[in-house]
């Protein structure tokens, strides 16, 4: 397996099968196609309609992207690996002095949004469950981004069914009829579908690639997702007026980004569509792949939109990043990390001025506030807490946001439009009074920050309930008025990791030790496990596993994939 080589020139490792374009530097390389094709078997029972979705064509679609990207994916992973190791040893991240070329050219441009995707001012998140299918798309909202990623508990059904439930939609032959009887239908105008795939380090347990040679493997659960949306969904789409368009979750590096755009590539060639008609965004969300920003738009120019502040999972890859790196680099109490801290600042600003200066948009993240239907006090918090978050966004030059719940699209629409008016967007604006340095992407000082015992019963209250959610099926979850997903909960279970391994003391004076926060997951067990039909307990041994021992999980929920889901 080659390793991929960090301290090559990104314009000696440019992506194969694609044209160099005048607006930027140009080389070319190129991938053999291998000879023979390897097959994908499903090794899941099929429920209702899946075979609509699992034809034999999309199988041998799906056979072709593992046969010439799985290798490279591989790579990729082990290339994540060695930097963590790297960080750990001591190593610092900084901007890649061998791309300093791609960034200071100021002539090259991304292509764009494409049509639908002009105006993104608010944008709705959420699972591609029927009822949420139809409720995101009638929510007022310029665009759904349908997730199959952090809001998605994916058992065999939810990947399938969302796959169906997108395909109806796109062709509006979806509805819905409730067990109380109320029907749900599409409106006449409905937001554009941008689809998430899960990200690249994730697999898919219910299919298997069998390559040419009769060995078997684990299909990439990226190349499933994507692969059967595009296979599906491609030409439909861009008939309908719109385009494929992909949300990218997770990428820690520009060579990530150049795979995605490769993936794209072969998939236009193969459904017969023309070069640059899916488009993607790609989530910042991991610590190393804010330095390298500028990068991953040049190498997914052709195919990219823009980048959004994936600012939960930024905070899981911060502590993540710097789990073993001292007392210096340990957060406070979640609640305590907002997006006014320096750190944050810093990221959302720089990821503003990078995208405009390419002619991206910049979509904001998203606000952890929901209302309460059946609480006014609360609904009326959460809105002002929410506009309050788009209206910094919206000054600071955002081009759109996210929100969680339809009662909260007026709210941001009004912050958004206060500051568009009728421009779709504000790509104009350059924020050329922006210069962010590494030092303050990696300054992690929060003024007051403290660590309490209140923050520990915290962080583990929520990781039990949402596991519980998680096991039964829902990937995105309400708790205590606030959005729950696999990303929010990340940042709960390491910070329980770090806290233990670093020896620290809440601010009451009290030792963070195993056996301490073990009593404290026991006791919520028991105050919590009351629900019948729950799966607490089985949640309790998931945590445990993940904040007690001494090796930290990179990801909560692989190994809960693998073990609890069907």
């Amino acid at each position: 397996m080659t390793l991929i080589d960090y301290r090559r020139p990104l314009s000696e490792q440019r992506r194969p099968g694609a044209s160099p374009t005048a607006s930027g530097p140009s080389a070319t390389s190129s991938v053999a196609v291998p000879d023979r094709r390897g097959r994908i078997e499903v090794t899941a029972p099929l429920g209702d309609r899946f075979e609509e979705i699992l034809t034999p064509a999309a199988l041998d679609f799906l056979a072709l992207l593992h046969d010439r990207f799985a290798a490279r994916r591989s790579a990729l992973l082990t290339a994540r690996a060695m930097r963590r190791e790297a960080i750990s040893g001591g190593a610092m991240l900084d901007f890649l002095p061998t791309t300093r070329a791609i960034r200071q050219d100021p002539t090259w441009r991304v292509a764009g949004a494409g049509p639908g995707l002009e105006d993104r001012r608010v944008e709705i998140t959420g699972p591609t469950d029927r009822k949420m299918t139809i409720n995101a798309l009638n929510s007022g909202a310029k665009v759904w981004l349908a997730d199959h990623e952090d809001a998605l508990s994916p058992t065999w059904h939810a990947v399938i069914d969302g796959q169906l439930n997108l395909h109806d939609a796109i062709r509006r032959q979806v509805d819905f009829t409730g067990e109380n009887g109320k029907e749900y239908r599409l409106a006449e105008e409905t937001a554009t579908i941008v689809f998430r795939p899960r990200g690249w380090h994730l697999p898919e347990q219910h299919l298997r690639w069998v390559r040419a040679d009769g060995r078997s493997a684990r299909t990439s659960a990226a190349l499933v997702d994507a692969g059967l949306y595009l296979f599906h969904n491609a030409r439909e789409l861009i008939a309908r007026g719109a385009g494929p368009y992909l949300y990218l979750p997770k990428l820690e590096s520009h060579l990530e980004a150049r795979l995605w755009d490769e993936v794209f590539t072969l998939a236009e060639r193969q459904l017969g569509i023309d070069h640059g008609t899916i488009r993607a965004t790609v989530l910042i969300e991991t610590l190393p792949a804010a330095f390298e920003m500028e990068e991953i738009l040049y190498e997914l120019r052709d195919h990219c939109a823009g980048l959004n502040a994936g600012r939960w999972d930024y905070l899981f890859s911060i502590i993540k990043t710097f789990r073993d790196r001292g007392r210096r680099r340990v957060l406070p109490d979640r609640s305590q990390l907002t997006m006014t801290v320096p750190f944050m600042r810093a990221y959302t600003e720089l990821l503003v001025a990078t995208c405009h200066r390419r002619g991206a948009h910049a979509i904001g993240g998203m606000s952890a506030f929901v209302p309460d239907r059946g609480d006014p006090e609360v609904t009326r918090q959460a809105m002002l807490l929410v506009a309050e978050d788009k209206q910094r966004e919206a000054t600071d030059g955002f081009d759109g946001t996210w929100v969680a719940h339809p009662d909260l699209v007026p709210a941001a629409q009004a912050e958004f439009d206060a500051v568009l008016g009728e421009r779709p967007h504000q790509v104009g604006r350059l924020r050329e009074d922006v210069h962010v340095t590494a030092a303050d992407l990696l300054d992690l000082e929060i003024d007051g920050g403290t660590l309490t015992a209140q923050g520990i019963r915290q962080n583990i209250r929520v990781s039990l309930r949402y596991l519980d959610a998680w096991l039964r099926g829902r990937g995105a979850v309400a708790i205590d008025h606030l959005m729950e997903d696999a990303a929010t909960v990340e940042i709960s279970r390491s910070q329980l990791w770090q806290w233990i391994t670093q020896g620290m003391l809440t601010e009451e004076g009290m030792p963070v030790t195993r056996e301490r926060v073990e009593y404290f997951i026991d006791r919520a067990v028991l105050e919590l496990d009351t629900e019948q039909g729950g799966r607490i307990p089985e949640a309790a041994e998931l945590l445990k596993e993940a904040v007690l021992g001494e090796e930290f999980p990179e990801f909560l929920t692989t190994g809960a994939y693998e073990r609890h889901l069907q």
